[in-house]
């Protein structure tokens, strides 16, 4: 009698993903981009400011790189941050997940401008402390941060003077199907955050 169906079928899954990653081994990246705007705030910013945003996430190195272009804002730049995780999916408000007061480097006092800055993810100092702290670690945070991705409930906020709480931002949206992230990427990446959840899954079927 199969006692744990919902277990063996994410199980199932799980390797049937990692027989698609297979061709692709050589990939270990995973990466989500957003567009950023003022309508996208919430509550929403009347802003003609525009943004674009690409995250890759190497999850073999651990590394986070973050690109960001912007333009036309209303007020000038304060900070920039990732926040993470909102309780539904592409909607919503979540604390800051990266490192605070804002990224390191980000253009301040400017209505446009780049950034291009890559982050360790195994440092405590790349994360919100309280965002570190209620993950245990940095090996915590960044399977939070990266489940929060994955999930698209994570989003990057551009704050300025005319929107203190942020004026343009963007909820991060995988632009790579998941088996071209590769063999090696998906066996760290089901290390790091697939197996916390098989676990949960298998004593909610106990329960």
């Amino acid at each position: 009698m199969n006692r744990y169906p919902l277990l063996n079928a994410a199980l199932g899954a799980t390797a049937a993903w990692l027989l698609l990653a297979a061709p692709n081994a050589h990939s270990a990246n995973l990466v989500f981009t957003a567009n950023l705007s003022g309508p996208a705030e919430s509550p929403p910013v009347t802003s003609d400011g525009t943004g674009f945003t690409t995250v890759t996430y190497d999850s073999v190195a651990q590394l986070l790189r973050v690109e960001v272009t912007f333009s036309g804002l209303t007020g000038n730049t304060t900070v920039a941050h990732i926040h993470a995780p909102t309780a539904v999916a592409g909607e919503g408000n979540a604390g800051v997940a990266t490192t605070t007061p804002t990224f390191p480097g980000f253009p301040f006092g400017v209505t446009s401008g780049s950034y291009d800055q890559t982050f360790d993810l195994t440092q405590a100092s790349s994360f919100n402390p309280s965002f570190l702290t209620s993950n245990v670690d940095p090996a915590g945070a960044e399977a939070a941060l990266v489940a929060a991705l994955m999930e698209g409930k994570a989003y990057l906020n551009i704050h300025t003077s005319f929107a203190p709480s942020g004026e343009i931002r963007g909820f991060l949206a995988q632009s790579v199907p998941e088996p071209g992230m590769g063999l090696a990427s998906a066996l760290a990446f089901l290390g790091l955050v697939g197996l916390p959840g098989l676990k949960a899954l298998r004593r909610r079927t106990q329960a």
